[in-house]
């Protein structure tokens, strides 16, 4: 027969178990997202990775001419790294569409990075949203791997000479990009 006092440590040590599992989990989740941070993930104030990317000829597939970063310099560039199969993605897909309008003629560069998607999906997204910006895909995930990337979207804005300027880890406004895309011009 079980007392009280023993139903009670029971419980005590119960709990203290899951509060020592949970702080190990907490310990390891801000470990993974100090590490992102440092050294690895591109952060303001850090060159952007080169790289180079061969972009869609239209909706109806094949890949056509490559672009690569570098060769951009010069001009503010969004990178915005996206997928079909992503709902935040496609909630902001017509804000880049719009911000890319709005601002190419004004020297600023749209690349959509299609990541660990099908090309018959990615066209058809790319149709469904009726997007102009050159997009391209990211063949074995070298610029996710060089931009470290943990999801979609992600999006990064570098500025006239090579130095990212806005990093968002989350769906982007039309709002959020307009105030740093204005802000990048006007320097």
């Amino acid at each position: 027969m079980t007392t009280t006092k023993q139903r009670t440590a029971r419980l005590l040590i119960l709990a203290a178990g899951v509060l020592i599992v949970a702080a190990f989990a907490g310990v390891f989740v801000i470990g993974m997202l100090l590490a992102a941070q440092q050294g690895k993930r591109p952060v303001v104030g850090s060159p952007a990775p080169d790289f180079s990317m061969p972009l869609y000829k239209d909706y109806r597939g094949g890949l056509g001419e490559t672009v690569r970063l570098s060769e951009l310099r010069g001009k503010v560039v969004v990178i915005n790294f996206w997928a079909s199969w992503c709902l935040e993605c496609r909630k902001e897909a017509p804000a880049l569409e719009a911000a890319y309008r709005q601002y190419k003629d004004r020297g600023v560069i749209l690349l959509g990075v299609d990541y660990l998607d099908t090309e018959t999906a990615a066209l058809a997204y790319l149709q469904e949203y009726a997007t102009t910006y050159p997009v391209g895909i990211d063949v074995q995930q070298t610029i996710a791997r060089a931009y470290h990337i943990t999801g979609v979207p992600e999006t990064f804005i570098v500025d006239r000479s090579g130095i990212v300027r806005y990093v968002a880890i989350q769906r982007v406004s039309a709002s959020d990009l307009s105030r740093e895309i204005e802000a990048l011009i006007a320097e």
